[in-house]
């Protein structure tokens, strides 16, 4: 049973207003009477329609995040579970720790270690020095290192900007994507100054290739509930978030994630993402998230139990059940899902355990999304006929 008296925020300095992760940690922890505020977009974004949300914070003059978070605490007015849901939240919330602790209850992390497993680059050089098996990776500069990755890895190859949460929006750039033309190349290499854009070797998989760990890790690095969940299909295709998933055994994967934790003394929530290569029987890790994965909900137990859950309970002091298991359960994200699989996603809703979205007892987040949803692909439409 969760302490209700021990309200929780959720951060994001991210402004993506279709992070249905922060619609589910609201709902989750809401809907076991907990006091949810939130530190995220603004008054546009799907998730501030939540009837669980009790209040959304406004950002100070230059976004500056502890001074936001000191401000939401003053409002609060009692300490509060602090849930990171990005990696520039993460990093910040890390590095500041000793300024916000007095105020949020946290996990007690290493504070540079959030930076260096969002860091695309740093992430392939621990992985490196530790052993861990990863794509083969060059850093790109130019063209010159462009052309020679292009001839080494061929096509298609995976594009990852080394400091995803640096990327400024608006200029169409993905965080990760697959590279499949020359033109492509040419486009990722005029915003590279300035930036470091890594370049991977494309790891083939067939169906059932693509997983992800979630789990959350006590002062001691031991995983106090998680599990390994299949990406049975990905927006975009190949090399994007999950927006249909199983929750799977794996004990490969689920051991490689906990083994990682222990040898890192990592503590707090974490998303990792694995890709199977079956010619050589190996499990390459891909990303390794320092903070909440979107799908989340994926991993919730027949008790209602789940990775916010379980942080609010350890965090509060009430943890004492190591939850239950839900092999077979499903999650569909519809919105994303659409576009990737069209009439295939009908029947995914149909047959899906939960929904990121729709939700019977939340209909408001839903519309919200529906209609930002047309928005931008009428805003699309209306710039290509230009």
């Amino acid at each position: 049973m969760l302490d209700c008296t021990v309200p929780a925020l959720v951060l994001r300095l991210d402004s993506n207003v279709f992070h249905h992760g922060t619609l589910g940690a609201i709902r989750s922890l809401g809907r076991a009477g907990v006091e949810v505020h939130g530190l995220v977009e603004g008054a546009h974004a799907p998730t501030y329609r939540s009837r669980y949300l009790a209040r959304m914070h406004t950002w100070s003059r230059g976004r500056d995040t502890v001074q936001a978070l000191t401000r939401a605490a003053d409002r609060i007015g009692r300490r509060a579970v602090l849930l990171t849901l990005d990696d520039a939240g993460a990093i910040a919330v890390a590095e500041h720790a000793a300024d916000l602790r007095p105020f949020y209850l946290m996990p007690d992390q290493m504070p540079g270690l959030p930076r260096t497993l969002a860091d695309k680059r740093l992430l392939h050089q621990l992985c490196s020095t530790l052993g861990v098996v990863q794509p083969e990776t060059r850093l790109i500069t130019g063209a010159g290192d462009a052309a020679a990755a292009v001839a080494d890895f061929g096509l298609p190859l995976v594009a990852k900007w080394a400091q995803p949460w640096l990327l400024p929006t608006g200029i169409g750039l993905r965080k990760t994507g697959l590279v499949r033309r020359t033109q492509q190349v040419e486009r990722l290499l005029r915003h590279v100054e300035g930036r470091e854009l890594l370049f991977q070797r494309f790891v083939p998989g067939g169906p059932g290739s693509d997983w992800f760990f979630h789990g959350y890790f006590d002062e001691n690095s031991r995983c106090l509930y998680g599990g390994a969940g299949r990406k049975e299909r990905a927006y975009p295709r190949g090399a994007g978030l999950t927006t249909w998933g199983r929750w799977l055994p794996n004990p490969v994967v689920e051991g490689a994630a906990r083994e990682l934790a222990v040898t890192l003394g990592y503590r707090g929530v974490v998303d990792i993402d694995f890709r199977h290569d079956p010619a050589a029987d190996t499990y390459h890790l891909l990303d390794f998230n320092p903070r909440l994965g979107a799908q989340f909900r994926l991993f919730t137990d027949r008790d209602g139990l789940d990775l916010v859950r379980a942080a609010h309970l350890h965090l509060s002091g009430r943890w004492t059940t190591r939850g239950r298991t839900g092999h077979g359960r499903t999650y569909v994200v519809e919105n994303y899902d659409l576009f990737t699989a069209g009439p295939k996603s009908l029947r995914a809703l149909c047959a899906a355990d939960e929904f990121a979205w729709l939700s019977a007892d939340d209909l408001r987040p839903f519309v919200g999304m529906a209609g930002q949803t047309i928005k931008r692909g009428l805003t699309r439409l209306a710039g290509s006929r230009k």
